[in-house]
């Protein structure tokens, strides 16, 4: 017991952060690798371990013990002897069923040294349908048909699953870094060089001892998961399928790939709305994946995951990762599967999904170290207050529950604010991201620069893309197209006129479009604009929350300041 100490930890599996505490980044850092941010008032952040945070935890490596060695240095009160009790319960959990393989006919056994585990797991109604066939004490025969949706399911019941199984080699495909002398821009010396980061990421997704080859990586925007991808294709030598979320990060992976490494650009095919190439190395967009004709229809292109022997498939994005898709993963556990994102937040609550068919988190880099270490740009984060007009007052007074998000998102009074900001950093490459299209377009109009929405072709986003990127243009206003894989490196001004509800993906995201790392003070700007005693105010402090989880602090101000600057 230490009264001095930062954190009371709960036994309902609740921690709370002093947020004024001195030690209080150093608990963060402690309590992160097992806990997620639920709520982050002024004073107390609340955290939460549930079994998958501690599944997580436990696949990076984590012990029981460790955990509670940890809470115990955080906590004011000795931790809870009912709380110790269960996490380590949940711990012992994984790694206490394995899926190893049976025979040459691809069947597998499901193998646990708790034959009263295997009982239980037996007479479970819900796995019936899975045929499972007991073996021995400590063996279940599986069908190979059933891997993905057996782990899925059993996840769901609170028995995480170490797939040991095995994975197919796939087609060779033999390539390596591409000379920097050689390369397409003839710039630069010596072969290409990955950071130390990217290298750890790379060999924990590969792992140790038959504990490797499917798994997600998280990684903050800016830090080069693309390189960790192309890192990890290298290690592996084979054919791959790469999914993404849009055509313009098709291409973007496409062109670091020619840049990088010696694959041929004959060898490198596009899937997506435009071009239908399965090369060696095909690169395709989520949509196209699940398009289908009609409601009832099959979905066409799902064929792709079977149109070669990959040895990989990269899921960008992998947060992102649509229910249709989902399904079409748990047909393919002998292919090595690697999730790349910056965070593994999902709105819809499919974490375990992720975590039971594309594989655990196998490394994460906490956002303030890679600041830190000068790898991404320091961001100042605001909160903007932006009062309603007494008109705008009425009607929001009088509307629906979700229109009066959609009347406090979009008020007028923010474009003032938004010229304020522009003014405050002259010279600064600017994003203004939003949600609603007619808002933007009047933004856009009133300010006098280029808009990018979902309606704007390939051909002209790829123009002012360019033109942004060689400072032709100093100022774009988009849409939530922007949200992802758009590679803006001199962005160092971010300001966000409206979001999606509550999402903390899209803030992550959106914060993420200004973290490459600038010249001078490495320093980037991200403002938020909420309009005041509003739904939208509310809203905000969600969306905030991985953000803070990382140790970013948004300083909340009012439209006043921003005019004095």
């Amino acid at each position: 017991m230490n009264p001095q100490n930062a954190c009371i930890v709960q036994r309902d599996f609740t921690i709370l952060l002093e947020t004024a505490h001195p030690q209080s980044d150093q608990a963060r850092e402690l309590i992160i690798p097992f806990a997620e941010l639920v709520k982050s008032p002024p004073a107390f952040h609340t955290y939460k371990m549930t079994p998958l945070t501690l599944w997580s935890a436990a696949a990076l490596g984590y012990s029981a013990e460790e955990i509670l060695e940890r809470l115990e240095s955080v906590s004011r009160w000795n931790v809870p002897a009912s709380l110790s009790q269960e996490v380590r319960g949940l711990i012992e959990k994984y790694g206490k069923l394995t899926l190893e393989p049976h025979d040459e006919s691809g069947q597998f056994r499901l193998v646990s040294e708790d034959t009263e585990l295997l009982t239980e797991i037996m007479s479970h109604k819900s796995l019936t349908a899975y045929q499972l066939c007991r073996l021995s004490n400590t063996e279940l025969q599986v069908l190979g048909e059933y891997r993905g949706l057996l782990k899925q399911d059993l996840t769901r019941l609170g028995y995480p699953v170490m797939d040991l199984a095995g994975y197919k080699h796939g087609s060779p495909l033999s390539f390596t870094w591409r000379d920097k002398m050689n390369s397409l821009d003839g710039k630069g010396s010596k072969t290409f060089g990955l950071r130390d980061y990217q290298k750890e990421a790379a060999s924990a997704f590969e792992g140790k001892d038959g504990f490797g080859g499917s798994g997600v990586l998280v990684l903050p925007c800016g830090a080069g998961k693309t390189i960790v991808g192309m890192a990890v294709m290298e290690k592996l030598q084979s054919e791959v399928l790469i999914l993404t979320s849009n055509t313009t990060s098709v291409r973007q992976w496409i062109r670091e790939i020619e840049q990088k490494t010696t694959i041929p650009a004959e060898s490198i095919g596009e899937y997506s709305g435009h071009n239908k190439e399965v090369k060696p190395v095909t690169v395709a967009t989520y949509q196209i994946m699940t398009h289908r004709k009609s409601k009832d229809s099959e979905f066409t292109h799902m064929k792709l995951f079977g149109e070669r022997s990959w040895g990989l498939i990269v899921y960008d994005e992998v947060h992102l990762l649509p229910a249709p898709v989902f399904r079409a993963t748990a047909d393919i556990q002998a292919t090595r599967r690697l999730g790349l994102t910056a965070t593994l937040v999902r709105e819809d609550g499919r974490e375990e999904d992720v975590f039971s068919l594309i594989g655990p988190k196998r490394y994460e880099l906490p956002w303030k170290e890679l600041e830190q270490q000068g790898w991404i740009a320091e961001v100042d984060c605001k909160e903007v207050r932006v009062p309603m007009s007494d008109e705008l007052k009425e009607a929001y007074m009088y509307a629906e529950s979700r229109q009066k998000f959609r009347l406090a998102s979009e008020n007028p009074a923010k474009n003032k604010v938004v010229k304020r900001l522009l003014a405050l950093h002259p010279n600064v490459p600017a994003l203004i991201i939003g949600q609603y299209v007619g808002q933007l377009k009047a933004m856009a109009k009133e300010l006098g620069v280029p808009l990018i929405t979902g309606a704007t072709s390939e051909q002209e986003r790829l123009r002012l893309f360019t033109a942004f990127r060689q400072k032709e243009i100093s100022t774009l206003v988009v849409s939530k197209v922007a949200n992802f894989a758009v590679d803006l490196p001199d962005a160092a001004l971010a300001i966000e006129v409206s979001g999606s509800f509550g999402s903390r993906q899209e803030e992550a995201q959106r914060l993420g479009r200004i973290l490459r790392p600038k010249e001078g003070d490495n320093r980037a700007y991200f403002y938020t604009l909420v309009s005041e005693d509003s739904r939208e105010q509310d809203f905000a402090l969600k969306r905030q929350l991985f953000l803070i989880e990382q140790g970013y602090e948004y300083h909340v101000t009012g439209e006043r300041e921003v005019a004095s600057g």
